[in-house]
């Protein structure tokens, strides 16, 4: 997925976008920061890896990916660790300047 652009001269109607537009960009882009990091961390916690016994070879590990992403999607959009927040905020003061 990709993410949003946020930068304030990006392309709308007027040339620019509106606070409201700019806000839910941000929110976006940091909530998918967020998803990123939890989805390796649920990599690294073993979340999605195949039993020894009934592995399903190199599918199951790409299809495992894309789980723990989803996965950590809904987590970030439950409340997630919080991470989002800050990042949205610092993304924010960076663009106010």
């Amino acid at each position: 997925m990709e993410l949003p652009s946020i930068s304030p001269d990006a392309a709308s109607p007027r040339g620019r976008l509106s606070a409201e537009q700019q806000e839910k960009k941000l929110r976006a882009a940091a909530m998918e920061l967020e998803a990123n990091f939890l989805a390796e961390m649920l990599k690294a916690a073993g979340v999605g890896k195949p039993p020894e016994t009934f592995g399903g070879g190199a599918g199951e590990d790409q299809f495992a990916s894309l789980m723990r992403l989803e996965q950590a999607r809904e987590l970030s959009a439950s409340g997630g660790i919080g991470l989002a927040e800050s990042i949205y905020h610092a993304l924010k003061e960076k663009i106010d300047g």
